[in-house]
C-alpha cells in the first residue's frame, strides 16, 4: 500500500481517536485538513488500512462499522441500543493448542446493554 497524504491523515485520526470513529466521522475531521476530501476516498482508504492490517474494523450491529487502532489486542463491548464502542483490556485465555490449527488473528466482540442505556430504561 502506497502512502498517500490521505491515508496518512486518516490513520492519524484513528490512532488520536478513542471512540471508535465510522467512516463519516472520519470524513468531517478530514474536511478540515483536506476540504476537497470524498467520503468515497476515505471509504477507499479505510479498506486499504483495514486490509494491509494497520487499522481495526469493528462490525456493528445497525451495519455502519466502526474503526480503531491496533495498539495491542483487546475486545470490544458494543451496546446494542445506542451502538457505544467500549474497549476491554482484560485478558482471555484461549487454549489455541487444542484447536489444532494455525490461528493468525482473533476478534472479540461482546454484545449487549450498556449501564447508560439500562439507566434509561
Amino acid at each position: 500500500m502506497r502512502q498517500t497524504k490521505q491515508n496518512i491523515l486518516i490513520l492519524d485520526i484513528i490512532n488520536n481517536s478513542y471512540n471508535h470513529p465510522t467512516a463519516y466521522d472520519i470524513y468531517l475531521i478530514c474536511k478540515n485538513e483536506m476540504p476537497n476530501i470524498s467520503l468515497g476516498t476515505v471509504y477507499r482508504n479505510l479498506n486499504n488500512l483495514v486490509e494491509s492490517g494497520k487499522i481495526l474494523r469493528i462490525k456493528m450491529p445497525n451495519n455502519i462499522d466502526r474503526y480503531d487502532k491496533i495498539y495491542n489486542k483487546h475486545a470490544h463491548f458494543i451496546c446494542i441500543k445506542c451502538n457505544k464502542v467500549i474497549d476491554i483490556f482484560d485478558k482471555f485465555n484461549i487454549d489455541y493448542k487444542s484447536l489444532n490449527e494455525d490461528v493468525l488473528d482473533y476478534e472479540i466482540n461482546f454484545k449487549g446493554i450498556c449501564s447508560k442505556c439500562k439507566k434509561e430504561n
